[in-house]
């Protein structure tokens, strides 16, 4: 994971220059991120997924970096290990959704037979 290190460092010192990390405290950075996340879905209104990256794939691009970055400021700021977190989630959806039982389908786990 050290690309991803490395990318939050990155991110760090971008804001760190421009002094922001004042403004991002873990309530308004999950709300940057749920808003970006917003804007993200606002690219495919009224259009099919396909009509959506036919039309404007290059915007979302953009939001899709705006929710990592802001998620990876969150991880940052709250000292979370990214793998940690997301192997950690993995192995609880693991749990939720055995193969024999979740393949193939879009059930969700509790409605699983």
């Amino acid at each position: 994971m050290s690309d991803i290190n490395a990318l939050i460092e990155e991110i760090n010192r971008f804001r760190e220059a421009r002094d922001w990390r004042q403004f991002h405290n873990p309530k308004d950075l999950a709300l940057s991120l749920s808003l970006e996340a917003a804007e993200l879905l606002e690219n495919f209104q009224w259009k099919t997924s396909e009509e959506a990256v036919a039309s404007n794939l290059s915007g979302m691009k953009d939001e899709l970096a705006d929710v990592l970055i802001y998620a990876l400021m969150l991880c940052s700021d709250l000292e979370l290990d990214l793998e940690t977190i997301i192997k950690a989630k993995l192995e609880k959806n693991n749990q939720k959704y055995p193969i024999d039982k979740a393949k193939g389908s879009k059930e969700k786990y509790s409605d699983l037979s």
